[in-house]
């Protein structure tokens, strides 16, 4: 059980190692958020394929999966991605793919989708995780090891 009660200001995140463990079509999930283009380009690279990024304001070299970053580099990051019609789990997904995938709190992410920071808040915090979205920093050390599903108490 984790001791974490995310509040309005707690940064989340994507995290990749837990959506590989737990949702087995990722890579489809994530190659079906392509734009057109890079869906043709990159219909040849193998799942799992990982690149070197350069994090923009760390310059850190990280490796990334191919997709991923054509994901966050360019096709996230046209206007239509994200649009106040996208339903809001995926919005918030998607609004993580767009800025590199960065911590943001429920209250950036209310600035920037224009949704209610409580509702976001409440829906990223429940027992239930969403496309890996969770609190920046949770190990799976402060997960309840018996439960197999990943699930947070908040």
């Amino acid at each position: 059980m984790s001791l974490l009660k995310p509040g309005i200001q707690t940064p989340f995140h994507i995290d990749f190692d837990w959506w590989k463990q737990n949702e087995s079509d990722w890579h489809v999930f994530l190659r079906s958020l392509l734009c057109p283009a890079h869906q043709q380009s990159l219909a040849n690279v193998e799942e799992g394929e990982m690149i070197d990024w350069i994090d923009p304001q760390t310059a850190e070299v990280k490796p990334v999966d191919g997709i991923q970053h054509a994901l966050m580099s360019h096709c996230a990051l046209q206007p239509d991605f994200v649009s106040e019609h996208t339903a809001m789990v995926e919005a918030v997904f998607r609004m993580f793919l767009a800025n590199g995938n960065q911590p943001m709190s429920s209250e950036d992410l209310s600035d920037k989708l224009n949704r209610p920071a409580l509702t976001i808040l409440r829906t990223l915090s429940g027992p239930r995780i969403y496309r890996g979205l969770r609190p920046f920093g949770l190990s799976r050390m402060e997960e309840n090891p018996a439960d197999e599903t990943s699930t947070i108490e908040a």
